[in-house]
């Protein structure tokens, strides 16, 4: 992934994923968010909020377009407050609504 090698060891039922290890993808647009997020999420996967997701085997993601940051650090604080206030009411990030 993006040149990292990981490795996972299989630890049965002793050692569960948890929120203190995830992984963040920055897409390209809406197109690359909505992909990601559908794959991560199938299949016993679960939605949360602010564009985080948990894949089928409790792994955490964060699936974040790249413009989203660009709108939470506007110099414009209207942007600003707009974004960060609907991020909060989204589970998967829809930029439309962020603008």
């Amino acid at each position: 992934m993006a040149g990292m090698e990981l490795s996972i060891l299989a630890a049965g039922p002793y050692f569960k994923f948890n929120e203190s290890v995830s992984f963040v993808i920055n897409t390209k647009d809406q197109t690359e968010t909505d992909y990601y997020w559908s794959v991560l999420t199938a299949n016993g996967g679960d939605e949360d909020s602010c564009g985080w997701c948990k894949d089928k085997y409790g792994l955490s993601w964060q699936v974040v377009p790249v413009e989203y940051f660009d709108l939470i650090n506007s110099d414009d604080p209207t942007v600003r407050e707009r974004a960060v206030k609907n991020t909060m009411k989204q589970k998967k990030l829809i930029l439309s609504e962020l603008r």
